[in-house]
């Protein structure tokens, strides 16, 4: 696909201004809201590769690839850098608001994400600030109500080692964001088009959208890999829960609905797990605060059971440094509950044991292949024979992990 010129007065529609994806919990490529039902991410030939060539089996299990859209830098009336994607590649009934770039309401995303280390710190615009902002610009979303607020463990810091406003949004898709616009307006000019990968926004249909983000297989380090790169993934990979299990935490958000604010954890919270607080981790992932849900175990399972039988037929392929996400609803109600066992003392005393009768929304999705290879790929390096035995081997894990949890209840 091939875009107009941004400025081709031939374009004729507003351009679409992209924001940061405030559900972010891993990965180190910004992820953008292009509209409500879609994301997009920078193109990767490799993964473009992927979603054009996806076994049918595979759909029910990735995001749906709705396509390619130019983008270029520009700089809004503050001089924050934003993104703008070209209006003659935008999707056919994809509506988006025709708000000014220079918009306050619009540019506080890049005010935030842009002035982490600068004057202008994250921590000068205070959360009623924030919350206000997010409600005005995007109306009637709940995640952005005023009394929503995220929480991490794992702080991040500016360049004077101070502790970033924690309740904007999740920290690691800002940090992404911010590290994204940096590199492209270092090296770039406004008028550069770049091609984004246009993807299905997973995670819309949820109020409070919970997500576990898993690096899955026991090797990480693609084809391509220089041997410096390979050896840094092989020793990440020995030392985390990645050789153990074939499965690691890559990042996090619950929503805590006793506090009222997402519990987040990143990717190096995730690296210094043991297999123990893997598990522990995973009990943590699905409880509340007020409640662990164990209505969510058997349907979690059977998805999980479901794509090990797709992943085992793949022949060929190597999803190299891939994730998978394990998505629920945290405003889920159920009637039902009954103290927690003494094995899960990790948690809350006030935290019971769910048990809903009908079935809970939940859903696995595998994201991230840059470095994915398969028989007949155009960035084809090696050819593999039989399935991903790396990936299989952490599926396998996972899922016995979840049912001695649910067995323990």
């Amino acid at each position: 696909m091939v875009g107009q010129s941004p400025l081709d007065p031939r374009a004729g529609r507003t351009p679409v201004l992209l924001e940061p994806f405030v559900h972010q919990v891993g990965g180190h490529v910004s992820v953008m809201k292009y509209d409500e039902h879609t994301v997009c991410k920078p193109l990767v030939s490799q993964e473009l590769s992927f979603y054009q060539s996806l076994p049918l089996a595979m759909r029910q299990f990735t995001p749906q690839y709705k396509g390619i859209v130019s983008v270029h830098l520009k700089k809004d009336s503050l001089g924050n850098p934003t993104l703008l994607a070209s209006p003659s590649l935008q999707p056919e009934g994809r509506g988006r608001r025709d708000d000014a770039i220079d918009d306050p309401s619009v540019s506080i995303w890049h005010k935030c994400a842009w002035a982490a280390g600068s004057d202008r710190t994250l921590v000068t615009w205070s959360h009623s600030q924030l919350s206000k902002t997010f409600k005005d610009s995007c109306p009637g979303k709940v995640l952005l109500r005023p009394e929503l607020q995220y929480r991490t463990d794992s702080l991040l810091e500016d360049a004077n080692g101070n502790q970033a406003e924690r309740n904007s949004s999740n920290p690691w898709g800002l940090r992404c964001h911010r590290q994204h616009l940096s590199r492209l307006s270092s090296k770039h000019n406004e008028n550069k088009l770049h091609q984004f990968l246009l993807l299905e926004n997973v995670v819309s249909k949820y109020n409070y959208p919970c997500i576990l983000d898993l690096k899955m297989g026991t090797r990480q380090h693609g084809d391509d890999a220089s041997e410096e790169k390979k050896a840094r993934h092989i020793k990440k990979c020995e030392q985390s829960t990645s050789a153990s299990l074939g499965v690691r935490v890559c990042g996090m958000q619950v929503y805590q609905a006793d506090k009222g604010h997402f519990l987040c954890k990143d990717k190096y919270y995730g690296r210094k797990l043991s297999p123990e607080g893997f598990r522990q981790t995973l009990q943590q992932f699905l409880c509340n605060g007020n409640q662990l849900r164990t209505d969510l175990l058997e349907p979690i399972v059977l998805r999980l059971k479901a794509l090990l039988a797709v992943i085992r037929k793949q022949s060929s392929y190597r999803f190299y440094s891939s994730s998978l996400l394990i998505i629920y609803d945290g405003q889920e109600q159920k009637e039902n509950t009954t103290p927690l066992d003494n094995h899960l003392h990790f948690q809350k005393p006030n935290c019971t044991t769910s048990h809903g009768a009908n079935p809970s929304r939940v859903d696995v999705r595998m994201i991230d292949f840059a470095h994915t290879t398969f028989k007949g790929s155009k960035c084809n390096h090696t050819t593999y024979d039989g399935p991903d035995h790396g990936y299989i081997f952490g599926l396998e894990n996972l899922i016995k992990i979840l049912q001695n949890i649910s067995e323990a209840k």
